[in-house]
C-alpha cells in the first residue's frame, strides 16, 4: 500500500480517487491511467481493510474498487465506507461479468460498475460520474442486470402485497376480537341485572314469605345461567390458541350426549390447526341449534369432509326451515326465528352468534348452507393450516421416543 499525496481541495479541482485493487499490476496499470484525465491518485490499497483505514486519512471523491478481494472484499468495504462516507463515490471494478456481484454492489452502495477490460474512457467516465453523485453501468451487463433487477423488484412487490394482505387479516382479526369483547358487555350485562334485582328485593325483605322460596330458585337459576353463559364466552375469546385437533373425534365426542346425533368423516380426515376449546363450542352450538329446532327422534348429522385448502362439517337437522327474511338474522345476538311470544324452544338466541364469532375467530365462517320444509345445514369452514411449531416438536419427539 502506498499514499499519493492529497489534492488540494480548492474547486474546482482535480477529482481525487482512492484506488483498491489486490492485484499489484493491474493498480498500477489504473493510476498510469487516471493521470490521463482529470484526476489525481490520493491513495493506493491492496484490500478493502486497507481502503477504510485510509479514508480518514486521505481526502478522496471516489473509491475506484475491485469486487473480489482478500481480507476484507470490495461489497463488504462499499457497504461500511457509505455508512461513514454517504457522500463518496464508488465505482465497482471487477474482471468478469458477474451479475450477483453487480447487484451486491449496487445494494451496498456503488454508484458505477465497469469492467476491468472496458475501454479505457469508459473507467474516466464512470469516474467522473460518480464524483457528481450519478451512475453508469458497463453496457455489456447492463441488459441482464435489469433483467434481474426487474426479476427482483417483482419478488418483492409480491412479498410486500403478501405482507399487506397479512397485516389486513391480523387487522380483522384484531376487529372480529373488538366485536366479540364488545358484545360480552352487552350478554352479560342483562343476566347480571336481573341477578341483582332479584337479590336487592329479597334483600329488602319485601317479598311474602311463601314467595321466597320460589325467587331465590329463580335466583339460583339464573345464576347458573349466567355461569354457562360466561363459560361460553370464555371459549371463544380464546379462539387464537392453536393446536392440531382432530375435527372427527372432537365431533364424536360432542354427538356422545345425544343419541339423536350422528357423525360421517368419510376418509378420516387430517387433524387442522384451531383452538379446541373454540372448535368444540362451535360444534357444541350447532349441534345444540340442530336438537332445538327438530322434533325427536328426529336424526341429525354431522358430516365432515376435506376439500382443498379447507375442512368442511356440515350439521345438518329435520326442523321446520329457517323463513328466507330470518336467515341473517339468526345470527345476530338474542335473535331466534321465532317471535317472543310464540316461542316454544328456549334459549338466549346466542348459540349461533358464538358458533359464528369463534368460527371466524379462528379464520373460518359459519354459514346457513341451505334451508326448506325438509330441514337446515349449517356449514362451518375452517382453513387447513400447518399444525403449530409446538405439535411438529412434539410428533417429532414421540417418534424419536417411538
Amino acid at each position: 500500500m502506498q499514499a499519493a499525496p492529497t489534492a488540494p481541495e480548492a474547486s474546482p479541482g482535480p477529482v481525487r480517487v482512492l484506488v483498491v485493487d489486490d492485484n499489484a499490476g493491474f493498480r498500477e496499470s489504473l493510476v498510469s491511467l487516471l493521470a490521463t484525465g482529470d484526476l489525481a491518485v490520493v491513495a493506493e490499497a491492496e484490500n478493502g481493510q486497507e481502503a477504510l483505514e485510509l479514508i480518514d486519512r486521505v481526502e478522496a471523491d471516489v473509491v475506484l474498487m475491485d469486487v473480489r478481494m482478500p481480507v476484507v472484499d470490495g461489497i463488504e468495504a462499499t457497504r461500511r465506507l457509505k455508512r461513514r462516507r454517504p457522500d463518496l463515490g464508488i465505482v465497482a471494478l471487477t474482471g468478469n461479468e458477474d451479475h450477483a456481484a453487480v447487484r451486491d454492489m449496487l445494494v451496498a452502495g456503488a454508484s458505477c460498475y465497469v469492467l476491468k477490460d472496458s475501454d479505457a474512457d469508459d473507467i474516466l467516465t464512470a469516474i467522473q460520474q460518480a464524483a457528481r453523485g450519478r451512475g453508469v453501468i458497463s453496457p455489456r451487463i447492463t441488459p441482464t442486470l435489469i433483467e434481474e433487477l426487474a426479476e427482483a423488484l417483482d419478488r418483492e412487490r409480491r412479498r410486500t402485497l403478501e405482507l399487506e394482505a397479512a397485516q389486513e387479516a391480523l387487522v380483522e382479526r384484531a376487529a372480529r376480537r373488538q366485536e366479540l369483547v364488545a358484545r360480552l358487555g352487552h350478554e352479560l350485562r342483562t343476566p347480571v341485572t336481573v341477578i341483582l334485582g332479584m337479590a336487592q328485593t329479597l334483600e329488602r325483605g319485601t317479598v311474602p314469605e311463601e314467595e321466597r322460596p320460589r325467587l331465590l330458585e329463580r335466583l339460583v337459576a339464573r345464576a347458573a345461567d349466567l355461569a354457562r353463559l360466561v363459560e361460553r364466552l370464555e371459549v371463544a375469546v380464546a379462539a387464537g390458541l392453536e393446536e392440531h385437533v382432530d375435527l372427527a373425534a372432537l365431533a364424536r365426542e360432542v354427538a356422545a350426549a345425544s343419541p339423536r346425533v350422528r357423525v360421517v368423516a368419510p376418509g378420516d380426515p387430517a387433524p387442522v390447526s384451531c383452538s379446541p376449546g373454540a372448535a368444540r363450542r362451535v360444534l357444541e352450538e350447532l349441534v345444540d341449534n340442530a336438537l332445538r329446532f327438530s322434533e325427536p327422534p328426529a336424526p341429525i348429522l354431522v358430516l365432515i369432509e376435506e376439500t382443498p385448502g379447507w375442512i368442511e362439517v356440515r350439521v345438518v337437522d329435520r326442523g321446520q326451515g329457517i323463513a328466507p327474511e330470518a336467515r341473517d338474522r339468526i345470527f345476530e345476538p338474542l335473535e331466534q326465528e321465532e317471535e317472543l311470544n310464540r316461542r316454544r324452544h328456549q334459549g338466549a338466541g346466542l348459540g349461533l352468534t358464538l358458533a359464528r364469532t369463534a368460527a371466524r375467530a379462528m379464520d373460518g365462517d359459519v354459514v346457513l348452507e341451505a334451508s326448506g320444509p325438509g330441514g337446515s345445514t349449517f356449514l362451518w369452514r375452517i382453513p387447513r393450516r400447518p399444525p403449530p411449531a409446538q405439535d411438529e416438536e412434539r410428533a417429532a419427539a414421540s417418534r424419536r421416543a417411538g
